[in-house]
């Protein structure tokens, strides 16, 4: 058992009203998988001995599984403006969207571990993907290595009252016994991260819920703000800027406790004790890439996530950022991967 829990700064559940602190080591589940569970993990990062001291001497493609513009793309291309600038060469974000996260995260497992290809990938590439999708062309647990994880992305139940009269969870799940079946929830797609956390509502609270999927956030919170359907999990950074419109309310957050962009908006696990969701990011690199290459290009994020001015601008656009080591973030993909596999395979939920 790792002992770096007990250094857990908890901004987000100590301090629920305060946007995280300049401290900020990195979050924790209250428990973790046991060392042989995460021992092939924990594998995953040996290298290829040591990197040539001048590492880099030309340009690092950092990939993002994302189309340009969103969130991860944001914080990206933040960062990696601030790491170009201590590692004295730059960082070129390179956008490689689509199935899933899978063609980025593809393309960073099959580059050469020669230290100048990272990838950002996030909770679809490194845990759910693998129940997912039958047929994967990569293994993140096996192909890529972890280098620090990098944000999380708190999530936000919402419901149209108009649509759904309802103003709380424990109301919601009321509504949802008595007509089971009934309720429509939307979601950014089969198998997001938001289609994941619904999916544990229902599980852990027993209910019968209908999944609607869309292409993307925007196009499910235009239904949402219309009333074409009732409910969705989203994330606060997408979130926020509909909370103003006429019918609709977050009744809930995903984090164990009150979250500090959301002040009074209960957690969802007041109702069910235990429930908690969040959509989280990390760096990682081929797996062969030499510790030390992985190391620099560590000690430079920390140097850019620390940064006063980009730290606030971070958690302007609606995302915690978090530092850890590698073999934390390991050990937490091995966790995320055991909780969302459950859910997935319970629902039965597939890609292909």
């Amino acid at each position: 058992m790792c002992n770096y829990s007990k250094k857990v700064a908890h901004h987000a559940t100590s301090h629920p009203h305060k946007p995280p602190r300049e401290d900020f080591k990195m979050f924790s589940r209250r428990h973790f998988l046991t060392t042989a569970a995460t021992a092939g993990l924990a594998a995953t990062f040996p290298g290829h001995g040591h990197a040539d001291t001048a590492w880099p001497t030309r340009p690092v493609r950092l990939i993002v599984p994302y189309a340009a513009g969103g969130g991860t793309d944001f914080f990206a291309r933040l960062a990696g403006t601030a790491m170009s600038a201590t590692l004295g060469q730059q960082i070129v974000v390179e956008n490689r969207p689509g199935a899933g996260t899978n063609i980025g995260a593809e393309a960073a497992a099959k580059a050469e571990a020669d230290g100048y290809t990272f990838l950002l990938g996030d909770t679809s590439t490194y845990a759910s993907n693998r129940a997912l999708y039958q047929k994967l062309a990569y293994d993140a647990h096996k192909d890529l290595a972890p280098v620090t994880l990098t944000g999380r992305f708190a999530l936000v139940l919402m419901v149209n009252t108009d649509k759904l009269n309802v103003g709380s969870v424990k109301e919601l799940i009321e509504t949802a016994r008595k007509t089971p079946g009934a309720i429509d929830y939307a979601s950014a797609g089969v198998g997001s991260p938001f289609h994941l956390a619904a999916e544990l509502f229902a599980q852990d609270a027993g209910l019968k819920i209908n999944h609607v999927p869309y292409k993307g956030a925007g196009p499910a919170l235009q239904d949402l703000a219309s009333g074409q359907i009732g409910m969705m999990f989203v994330d606060f950074a997408t979130a926020r800027g509909q909370l103003n419109l006429k019918g609709l309310k977050a009744i809930a957050v995903c984090s164990p406790k009150e979250f500090y962009g959301l002040p009074g908006v209960p957690p969802v696990a007041a109702d069910i004790p235990g429930y908690e969701a969040w959509a989280w990011q990390g760096f990682s690199a081929p797996v062969k890439t030499a510790p030390d290459i992985i190391a620099k290009f560590r000690e430079a994020y920390l140097k850019a996530v620390n940064d006063p001015d980009n730290r606030q601008k971070i958690i302007a656009a609606g995302i915690d950022p978090l530092q850890s080591t590698p073999q934390e973030m390991a050990q937490y993909i091995a966790e995320e991967t055991a909780k969302w596999e459950k859910v997935i395979r319970t629902a039965g939920i597939r890609m292909d």
